[in-house]
């Protein structure tokens, strides 16, 4: 196994977004964070040898490090083609031995159903905007329905909500950690050149659910 300085090497060379959209809340995640996020899932038995699906992929990254870190099968469900076409690009760049199938679709309307157990990665919209709010709600409602083990990253101070609703859902929250990152600006109302982002990450066992 690499380790995760490795790990966040190999994923330097994954672009981001050409033309970000604001509505979708589009940004790259860094490869320190996503590089942690895999790395610790895969500690937990949560990576390789098992299917993992990335919602709302973007150009890849979380899939990606999944399929360097020797994931069986990796999907990453995107609603926007021009990421997705960045992200078959990253996939020959960090040239993993695992292969990854870029699906075009709305990650809270799965266009593809999982017949084998399943980690789910992501990287969710956190709902800063007016018209997208709760969209991380959407997107643990799909990973309630498909997945066996979710981690999904979230705004700070989401602990509560994120414990609430996996209860409801039959889960459990195991695992959680806080992070801090870096964002370029990306669109126009960013008036500082970076700026700081706190950010938790929840691993969530969806084994208690009754169908």
């Amino acid at each position: 196994m690499a380790t995760k300085s490795e790990l966040t090497q190999q994923l330097g060379v994954v672009a981001g977004f050409d033309s970000p959209r604001v509505d979708l809340e589009q940004y790259r995640t860094p490869p320190e964070l996503a590089a942690h996020l895999v790395h610790t899932a895969d500690l937990q038995g949560d990576v390789e040898d098992r299917a993992v699906l990335d919602l709302g992929c973007g150009t890849g990254i979380l899939a990606l490090a999944a399929a360097l870190r020797g994931a069986r099968r990796v999907v990453g469900v995107d609603l926007d083609a021009g990421p997705l076409g960045t992200a078959v690009e990253n996939e020959r760049r960090v040239a993993s031995a695992s292969p990854v199938s870029w699906v075009r679709g709305d990650a809270t309307r799965l266009p593809v159903s999982p017949a084998e157990s399943t980690t789910v990665v992501m990287n969710p919209p956190f709902g800063a905007q007016s018209s997208n709010e709760h969209a991380d709600r959407a997107f643990l409602e799909t990973a309630a329905a498909v997945a066996d083990i979710s981690y999904s990253i979230h705004n700070a101070d989401s602990q509560s909500f994120v414990e609430s609703f996996a209860a409801d859902n039959g889960g459990d929250v195991t695992h959680s950690f806080r992070a801090q990152f870096d964002l370029p600006a990306t669109f126009d109302h960013h008036t500082d050149d970076t700026r700081s982002i706190d950010a938790e990450v929840f691993r969530i066992d969806w084994d208690e659910r009754v169908f």
